[in-house]
């Protein structure tokens, strides 16, 4: 199984960096590392798209539940938070609004949490001017903290609840955000940890069972 120990050792041992070693376990497994990082630059894409539409909608879903809020706190004048992470709640509000609208976004880890991981990095790459190429790198550290709790716990809310999914999405979110600012493996690491723990013991609950409120 992977873990955090071993990208570190793999790293330090063939001089290379996190990413590269992430990209040649999966090439070994799944895709060729083009492949890998033709499909996540195609994820990125979606994930903007979803977040340029979310914003631009201003009516509710089909159940009446959500819908403009992403619109509201990005205009807003009254905020708690800097302009990075006002974005960030809009735009993960945007993702999440155009999910529970039957539109397209990328589960990251799943549709219920879809919003967390583009929040972040969107609005820290927009902040940061952060190219294709580095964002999804960003979404290849994600992606192996995303495989490291899945291969010891659930990804899926329905078997470990909210914390499953939105603690999971948070330590993804809060890693990769890590990783684009320079740190290191261990920062990385202790990053998602944080997060995860944040979420420990949120239930899902669901008002009328559908993935809108509180998701």
């Amino acid at each position: 199984m992977l873990t955090f120990d071993i990208l570190q050792q793999l790293s330090q041992g063939n001089g290379t960096t996190m990413v590269n070693e992430i990209l040649k376990l999966q090439s070994k497994t799944t895709l060729t590392v083009d492949q890998i990082r033709a499909r996540l630059l195609t994820s990125l894409q979606v994930m903007r798209e979803a977040v340029v539409i979310g914003i631009a909608k201003k009516n509710c879903s089909p159940t009446g539940l959500s819908g403009g809020d992403a619109s509201r706190v990005l205009v807003s004048q009254f905020r708690l938070m800097g302009n990075i992470g006002t974005k960030a709640v809009s735009f993960a509000l945007a993702t999440a609004e155009v999910n529970a609208d039957m539109g397209r976004i990328v589960a990251a880890p799943t549709a219920g949490s879809s919003g967390v991981l583009p929040g972040v990095l969107l609005a820290i790459g927009e902040a940061l001017s952060l190219t294709d190429t580095i964002l999804v790198d960003a979404l290849i550290v994600a992606g192996a903290i995303g495989l490291i709790i899945s291969e010891r716990a659930t990804l899926a809310g329905a078997e470990g609840g909210c914390q499953a999914e939105c603690g999971s999405a948070a330590a993804m979110a809060a890693g990769a955000a890590v990783f684009v600012y320079g740190g290191s493996i261990e920062a990385v690491t202790h990053a998602a940890a944080l997060a995860l723990k944040n979420l420990t013991g949120l239930a899902c609950d669901p008002v009328a069972g559908l993935v809108e409120v509180p998701c």
